[in-house]
């Protein structure tokens, strides 16, 4: 014999509705379906739990008890649409990241100061380390990550910005050695580049329309810190390839100027990682959204 947790659920649904007709219209079901599905369940069991009237049902015996256990099961399911239809509307709850940290410090300093005063009920952990955290392993809700991303079936990725990336140098720096005419001159300037995970520093791939400049610095100093690369730049060691939000407080300081402003680099995307879910966890979902929105500004 096998009981269907959902006929019990209709059963009690049924019970306290007092009729069939009205159960089947709050259940978004046709009469006949609940009229069935009770029937097989009394079949089932062996016993009837309803008898049936042209005016009203009137519980068995037997019905009695098992609508103890039908009721105990609809109060359970309805505690859980309580407690989600709330956390939509108070997201809650603990919210682990893994973030850049020179992004985070650089770029999402007031964003996250804000976000927290909107969520009060949202706790924020985050994980500023350059390593690539295992989500899954390690219950993180979200990764922020940028460039290219390898492929994984277990996790989900959603584009939420592209960063145009230039040149950028200190005052002090184009005062001593002079603007550039174009790329190729590069070979001849002290250079600020990122490492990267393998060594070396990252290519630089210039593009001015459809015309393009390969350049492979050959840095004076190469870190995987885009923060230390514009700190060594306007303190005038070089010139630093960074996103243009990055740099945007420093030029507006007047500590860094832009170098061949007529060509850029590929753009970098910000990737935001999750977990591969059908539902997203109310807290993730709007941290995410505001996140976006933020960058998009």
């Amino acid at each position: 014999m096998k009981i269907e947790a959902n006929d019990l659920l209709l059963f009690a649904r049924v019970t306290d509705a007092g009729s069939f007709t009205r159960a089947a219209e709050r259940m978004g079901l046709p009469k006949s379906t609940v009229s069935r599905r009770i029937a097989n369940m009394e079949t089932a069991l062996g016993e009837r739990l309803l008898l049936r009237s042209t005016r009203k049902l009137v519980l068995t015996e037997f019905g009695q008890h098992v609508l103890e256990h039908a009721r105990q099961i609809a109060s359970e399911l309805d505690a859980a649409v309580a407690l989600v239809q709330h956390r939509q509307a108070e997201p809650s709850g603990l919210l682990r990241l893994s973030l850049p940290g020179d992004f985070a410090v650089l770029v999402l300093d007031d964003f996250l100061q804000e976000f927290s005063q909107r969520y009060p009920q949202i706790r924020l952990e985050i994980d500023l380390s350059p390593r690539r955290v295992d989500l899954l392993a390690e219950n993180f809700d979200l990764a922020l990550r940028m460039g290219d991303l390898p492929s994984d079936a277990m996790l989900a990725a959603r584009r939420i910005a592209l960063f145009n990336v230039g040149l950028y140098a200190s005052q002090c720096y184009v005062a001593v050695n002079g603007l550039l005419d174009g790329p190729e001159q590069l070979n001849s300037h002290h250079t600020l580049a990122i490492l990267k995970s393998s060594g070396g520093a990252q290519p630089w791939t210039l593009q001015k329309g459809k015309a393009t400049q390969h350049i492979q610095p050959q840095p004076k100093f190469c870190a995987n810190s885009p923060q230390l690369l514009i700190r060594m730049a306007c303190r005038g060691l070089g010139i630093a390839a960074v996103t243009e939000s990055f740099a945007k407080p420093y030029l507006e300081r007047g500590e860094l100027v832009r170098i061949l402003p007529d060509w850029c680099l590929p753009p970098v995307a910000a990737w935001a990682v999750f977990p591969e879910r059908r539902l997203m966890p109310a807290k993730t979902r709007v941290f995410l959204d505001q996140l976006e929105q933020a960058l998009k500004a």
